[in-house]
């Protein structure tokens, strides 16, 4: 269950740190927005180290599934855009694929 919040601050600093370069090129903000973009995408990646698992890639492929949910918080809760409930439907088999790798069994494929 741990991994599940360093997935969910990881998305957050994420997002955020996209979307402040996205207020730059796209809404046609501040250059200064770089600046705290970068710290968030410092700090994402930095969070994301601390999930629990034992290969990196299986580690994002199961934060993929947290990710999408998170987008779809921001779009809600920042962009106060609401989701659609294919968005829902999407973002909960999301999870289950997020769930199904990182708690899935282990077999040997020797």
């Amino acid at each position: 269950m741990l991994n599940y919040l360093w997935f969910f601050a990881a998305a957050l600093f994420e997002i955020a740190g996209c979307y402040a370069f996205w207020l730059w090129l796209r809404m046609d903000r501040s250059a200064l927005w770089i600046a705290p973009g970068l710290l968030a995408l410092t700090a994402f990646a930095l969070i994301l180290t601390r999930v629990e698992a034992e290969f990196a890639g299986r580690a994002y492929a199961a934060y993929g599934g947290v990710y999408v949910c998170s987008a779809l918080f921001w779009l809600a809760f920042v962009e106060r855009t609401r989701p659609l409930p294919s968005d829902y439907l999407g973002g909960a088999v999301c999870l289950l694929g997020a769930a199904i790798i990182l708690f899935g069994p282990r077999l040997s494929h020797s």
